[in-house]
């Protein structure tokens, strides 16, 4: 399971040209489902994303989590995280879960993410999203779960 994180000022996400999901200070979580993963997985990128020290203490230096912050999180599911770059210009998509299993685990993610963290918005699973936001930094990292 892969995780990009976007340190984010702001980041909504719209489908249909209507806002379904949106946050304020935050992460905006793009979140990638492989074959293998399965909730030991989501759970692990879960604690991993929450605790991720990526926003400025007083001192300027990177120490604080998006609790500490009173950030947001903003969950949208990307299937092309899980591509395999590595040879070729066209990616391929063997290693990316089926769609219900990507569907399955998503919706846990989700699930388990509410219950620990007040501020809590989505995308939706398949559709065909526009995704805005200001990346505060820019601050962007991949995590692996």
């Amino acid at each position: 399971m892969k995780g990009l994180i976007q340190r984010v000022q702001r980041a909504a996400v719209e489908v249909d040209g209507k806002c379904i999901g949106s946050i304020d200070q935050g992460l905006l979580l793009l979140l990638g489902v492989e074959r293998e993963d399965s909730e030991i997985n989501a759970d692990k990128l879960l604690k991993k994303m929450l605790a991720y020290r990526v926003f400025s203490d007083a001192e300027g230096k990177m120490n604080l989590n998006v609790g500490q912050v009173g950030g947001g999180v903003l969950a949208v599911s990307q299937f092309t995280l899980a591509a395999d770059t590595r040879k070729g210009l066209r990616p391929g998509f063997s290693s990316a879960a089926s769609p219900d299993l990507a569907l399955e685990l998503y919706q846990y993610f989700v699930a388990q993410l509410r219950a620990v963290h007040p501020i809590v918005a989505t995308g939706e699973f398949a559709a065909d999203m526009q995704v805005s936001l200001v990346n505060d930094g820019p601050v962007t990292f991949l995590l692996q779960g």
